[in-house]
């Protein structure tokens, strides 16, 4: 499962984009209880939350989602902005290998000025029979961000995909040099939809940019 679930703190601060909501439905607490029914109904294996404010995340997403059994890890957004990601696993399904926590700020780069984030996990899978581990299962990845909104900034996403998928290719190329294929789940909120450059760089690993509009993204 993957959502963006709207930091409440951004909601305030954009209140002119959710002026056809009503008012009721726009309150953190009615969301949270929707949010944990829906976790709950599917049971998903891993979860990856974009938008995600911090004491929210403290206070009542982690206590929730460590009583159904998850594994949690968060990031929050560097600057001032109050929200993150997380990405959480059921224990019983995984255990924990490697954990990457990626800040695209990059002061000396001009197009990294932004303060997006990402988590990169890399998994294995719990083969169980009983109570006892049984074999070795295949490592999986599991990448999770929310990338620039900006619409007229697609140059800025492409530069934090690219950092992105940079980790998830190290990741990628250590288990193959323990002799292990890894495969990769790749979540997150891009906003971008299919027919945009950031697409078409996730499903076909090649991009070129020379000569494109910043808005290209």
């Amino acid at each position: 499962m993957s959502y963006n679930i709207l930091a409440q703190d951004l909601l305030e601060l954009h209140q002119d984009l959710y002026t056809h909501c009503p008012l009721e439905v726009l309150d953190w607490n009615y969301r949270f209880s929707l949010l944990v029914g829906e976790i709950q109904k599917w049971t998903p294996d891993i979860v990856c939350l974009q938008e995600v404010q911090e004491n929210h995340y403290h206070e009542q997403l982690h206590p929730f989602l460590s009583e159904m059994g998850y594994t949690c890890v968060y990031k929050r957004r560097t600057g001032t902005k109050t929200d993150g990601c997380a990405t959480c696993y059921r224990s019983s399904c995984f255990s924990q290998v490697v954990v990457t926590e990626l800040e695209f700020f990059r002061p000396e780069t001009e197009l990294l000025d932004r303060h997006n984030v990402g988590i990169v996990l890399l998994l294995r899978p719990v083969v169980a029979q009983g109570s006892e581990v049984k074999g070795k299962a295949p490592p999986l990845c599991v990448a999770n961000t929310h990338l620039l909104f900006n619409p007229k900034r697609g140059d800025v996403k492409l530069a934090q995909l690219a950092i992105m998928l940079a980790e998830i290719s190290s990741v990628v190329k250590s288990c193959k040099a323990k002799g292990e294929h890894c495969n990769v789940v790749l979540c997150g909120d891009f906003n971008s939809v299919p027919h945009m450059l950031l697409y078409q760089l996730i499903t076909t690993g090649e991009l070129y940019y020379q000569g494109l509009p910043a808005t290209c993204g």
